[in-house]
């Protein structure tokens, strides 16, 4: 039987809860929104979602674009409070909230437990302390381990976020990126090739040859790789390459996009038979 489809309902914030920008970030021009939406945009966007809605598959409001649990609580509460009544109501099944490793601690689990959270999505980018540091992110790779722990004790459905080509990064630090990934048996991934896009500090790196993008067939190769070990590992990507918005398009400056890049690997990975 075919599982099926899921809806997610996004909701961006972007940069809500981010102590930094890290040098590959820029929310604004991906998402196309650039402030914190009010409580009253938060339920629109949800009821509009739900209003045109076919399927028959789960449903979740998931917010994005932020660090959620790095919002001042009350702002949380109040996110998670226009959520939590169509959960209530039945209309949707549950919520799901993007975040930072080092932001999760046994408090802000239980909090978000309290209030409905189901899933939490973890945006650790790479495994490799090296690549962590030259990208600005200001935590450890220790910090994603303890987070994925700390969530699947207190219940939650786990996913992990990572970036290869970020710098510092080669064919080696991302396989050992993928495995470590594995060894910490999230419920799904999704991986996002770095791409350069215009105004972050990746660009001007880039621009004074600090930082060589990723041609697209070399990613497509890397992310075959990467693919065929999470497959065998039983671990679903359920995302691959950043959605073709106006947006990303306008501000893309270099790097290896392309609207149908998960196609492009799934018909490499078809064609290997091993990694």
């Amino acid at each position: 039987m075919s599982r099926k489809k899921m809806l997610i309902i996004p909701v961006f914030i972007p940069f809500g809860g981010c102590p930094h920008k890290c040098v590959f970030c820029d929310q604004n021009g991906i998402t196309g929104v650039s402030v914190m939406p009010g409580e009253n945009a938060v339920v629109e966007t949800i009821e509009k979602y739900l209003a045109t809605w076919k399927g028959s598959g789960g449903k979740e409001v998931a917010f994005y674009g932020g660090s959620f649990t790095g919002l001042p609580i009350e702002t949380q509460k109040k996110f998670l409070d226009c959520a939590a009544g169509f959960v209530r109501d039945g209309r949707v099944d549950g919520i799901r909230v993007s975040t930072r490793p080092d932001y999760i601690s046994n408090e802000a689990a239980l909090f978000l437990k309290e209030n409905r959270v189901t899933t939490v999505e973890l945006g650790a980018q790479t495994m490799s302390d090296l690549v962590l540091r030259l990208s600005g992110r200001g935590h450890s790779a220790n910090a994603t381990i303890e987070a994925v722990k700390t969530l699947k004790a207190a219940g939650f459905k786990v996913g992990v976020q990572f970036m290869p080509g970020l710098p510092g990064d080669t064919l080696e630090s991302i396989i050992e990126t993928t495995d470590a990934v594995i060894a910490l048996k999230p419920d799904f991934v999704r991986v996002y090739p770095t791409l350069v896009l215009k105004g972050t500090a990746l660009h001007r790196m880039y621009l004074n040859n600090e930082y060589s993008a990723w041609g697209l067939d070399e990613m497509v190769e890397v992310c075959r790789v990467v693919f065929a070990r999470l497959a065998q590992a039983g671990i679903p990507v359920i995302r691959t390459g950043l959605q073709t918005t106006e947006g990303l398009l306008e501000n893309l400056a270099a790097g290896p996009y392309h609207p149908s890049f998960r196609g492009l690997v799934e018909n490499k990975v078809s064609k290997t038979v091993s990694p």
